[in-house]
Parts: C-alpha cells; sequence; structure tokens
C-alpha cells in the first residue's frame, strides 16, 4: 500500500473536512489506514447502512462522540447534512464526510455546512507517493492506486472505463442521451489538454450546445476532469481566452483512446508528459495548502506556455532529452509582459542552465524535488 501525503488526522484536528475524490482514489483505503479505531464509519455504499440512515438519520448522533464520524460517499444521501450540521453544532462532532461526486450536493439543494467543514481532495497517486516511481508506467498506467501496481492493469484500467465512467456516470440521471454522453467522453480523452471549443464538441456529438456544457460540467462535479483557465492579463499580447480540459487521470485517457504503452520518443509521450506535470503540481497546491491559481497561456499569435501558477511562475514543457533555443519562443514572449516573477523549462534533458535573459533549464526529476519541498512557491 501507497503512502499518501494527505494527513487525514491532522486535518481532522482543526475541523470537519469535506473529502472530495474521484472513484478509486483510495478513500476507504485512506480512512482506514490512517483513522483506524479512531473513527466510526457509515459507507453508504453497503445497502443495510444505506437504507438505515436514510430512514433514520439521527443514527449518527448515537456514533461514539470521542470519535471521529466518517460517511463515505455522502451525495448518495444528501439531506444527512441536515443532521451532520446538527451535531457539529450541538455536540461539536467531528465529521468527515467524502464523496466522489458533488453534482448531488451542489444542484440537489444540500446542506453545505456554511463553513462548518473545510475541504479537501484526493488525487490519483503522485510521484511522490509511488516507491521507485517509473515514468513511462505512470504515463501509460496513470495513477489509480489498484492499478499502477496491478499485473492486470490492461483490464482493469478497461473495467474501470467502462463500468464506472460509461455506465455508472451516464446511468445516474446525470444524462439520458447515454450513446451521445459514451462519443463525448471519447472525444474528451481525444482531446485531453488542449483548448475546448464547445461548438465543434455539440456538432460532432450531434447534441446541442447547452447540452454539451452540461457533459462538461458532469465531468467537473464528478471529479473526472478539470479546467485549466487561460491566463488573460497580457498587454501586449492579446490572449486567448478558452479554457483548456484535462482528465484527472492519464491512465483513464490512455484507456478511453485505446492507446498502448506510452514510451519516450513515441508521439504519445509528449501529451503524456504534459498532463503529467499539470496533474503533479495541480496536487501538490492542494495537499502543501498552497493558495496559487494555475493557468495557461496562448496569444492569438499561437505563442504559448504550458502553465503559469499565480504570478511566480511560467513553465514550459518539453518531453525532450535535449532542449533548443526554438523551445523558449512562448517563455520569452510571454517574459517580455513583465508579469511573472521566475520563467523555466522542464523537460528530459538532465543538463541545468539558465539563458542570459533569465529562463531556467531543469530536469523534470528536480523540478518535482522543488515543488514538492516547496521551494517553488
Amino acid at each position: 500500500m501507497q503512502e499518501r501525503i494527505i494527513n487525514l488526522p491532522n486535518l481532522l484536528e482543526k475541523k470537519s473536512h469535506f473529502l472530495f475524490g474521484p472513484r478509486s482514489t483510495g478513500k476507504s483505503t485512506l480512512i482506514r489506514s490512517q483513522l483506524r479505531e479512531e473513527a466510526t464509519v457509515f459507507d453508504l455504499l453497503e445497502r443495510d447502512t444505506y437504507r438505515r440512515l436514510l430512514q433514520q438519520p439521527n443514527i449518527l448522533a448515537q456514533a461514539d462522540q470521542s470519535k471521529i464520524v466518517v460517511i463515505d460517499e455522502i451525495q448518495k444521501i444528501p439531506t444527512l447534512l441536515d443532521e451532520v450540521h446538527r451535531l457539529i453544532e450541538k455536540n461539536k462532532t467531528t465529521f468527515l464526510l467524502t464523496g466522489s461526486s458533488a453534482r448531488k450536493l451542489k444542484h440537489g439543494g444540500a446542506n453545505l455546512l456554511a463553513g462548518r467543514a473545510w475541504q479537501a481532495d484526493l488525487f490519483s497517486l503522485t510521484s511522490r507517493e509511488i516507491k521507485g516511481f517509473d515514468l513511462e508506467q505512470y504515463l501509460t498506467r496513470g495513477g489509480l492506486p489498484h492499478i499502477y501496481n496491478s499485473p492486470y492493469w490492461q483490464k482493469e484500467l478497461s473495467a474501470y472505463v467502462s463500468l464506472y465512467l460509461r455506465e455508472e456516470v451516464a446511468g445516474e440521471a446525470l444524462t439520458r442521451n447515454i450513446e451521445a454522453f459514451t462519443e463525448f467522453l471519447d472525444m474528451v480523452a481525444r482531446s485531453n489538454g488542449q483548448e475546448i471549443n464547445y461548438q465543434s464538441f455539440a456538432s460532432d456529438c450531434g447534441v446541442s450546445l447547452n447540452t454539451i456544457k452540461n457533459y462538461f460540467e458532469i465531468l467537473q462535479d464528478t471529479l473526472i476532469g478539470f479546467y485549466l483557465p487561460a491566463f488573460t492579463k497580457t498587454k501586449k499580447r492579446k490572449a486567448i481566452s478558452r479554457s483548456k480540459h484535462y482528465l484527472f487521470d492519464i491512465g483513464v485517457a490512455n484507456a478511453l483512446c485505446d492507446h498502448a504503452e506510452v514510451k519516450q520518443k513515441s508521439q504519445l509521450f509528449g501529451q503524456a508528459f504534459e498532463h503529467f506535470l499539470v496533474l503533479e503540481v495541480r496536487a501538490a497546491l492542494s495537499y502543501l495548502d498552497i493558495a496559487k491559481s494555475m493557468y495557461y497561456w496562448r496569444s492569438v499569435n499561437k505563442q504559448e506556455v504550458d502553465m503559469v501558477v499565480g504570478s511566480n511562475i511560467a513553465i514550459e514543457i518539453k518531453g525532450t532529452n535535449k532542449v533548443h533555443d526554438k523551445h523558449l519562443k512562448g517563455l520569452r514572449a510571454l517574459k517580455e509582459e513583465g508579469m511573472i516573477e521566475r520563467y523555466m523549462l522542464v523537460s528530459l534533458d538532465p543538463i541545468a542552465q539558465k539563458t542570459k535573459d533569465g529562463i531556467e533549464f531543469i530536469h523534470w526529476e528536480s523540478f518535482l524535488d522543488l515543488l514538492w519541498s516547496r521551494k517553488l512557491f
């Protein structure tokens, strides 16, 4: 079992928490390993527990008040949050409320506890949570805990995509046109990390523009996808305003596209490598509680930088063993705007250097060392 960075006891010492994460990222395993005997767990995926709490929410009040009360998959019974609210106020009970979807909570008028519980997120495994991390293996299989080290990882990924993404997400009354939604998922995977053109998606799926926007909202609510918004503050060069969209896990994206193993120098490597580093930065900002926003930048003249984090750093990502001056066009164009403190090209090139105009070349492993040791922000 991998040791996770997120520390539930430390979080719950401060306040009750929602813990959101896509299905199979390891929320239940995390609870068992970190809270052990310190928690009373109500798993709403268990039918008997679900039925009892649906009929008698006040059962929560019978839990040992010296323990943390965990409700796993809280979105199954959003009305339980009224009882949770009452027990936090009356008994000062500490709750951990986990979920793999925020859709029913957001759109069903659920009591979101008005600041009485903070939010934490659990992602696929990061490079820092995997002993003996293998880049090519990760870029192929992704970071779902039960898949990364599985000898049957291809079957596991196929089952995840077929049974969860194509059936459960589509079947939870989230969308009625399952065929169109399935086609949409395939398109999302094929355009992973690219700018979103809603009209093009709608045309290719044969549905309305509003339906496509709803489909993207489903991906956000079920934590399967996320937006990387455009950095639009540049003045000398007009910036594109469309967001990019990424899936939460590289292996899931590969499975949806029927991609085989990702090898260095292959056509797939560069895209997967960029996806990997975007996921690492996203997870680090969350786990290390760094209040910075992530963007990408692209001018109307097609000059582009893969990531901009706050006003601190602009990052270009290249899946190459040898970087060249031509790789710096986007960074130099953005640098002329004078808005970002630091400019960095991250690649597989082992030679660290700095250009005369201050752009740093750094190997991806060194970059991740700086990231996870809080030396970038």
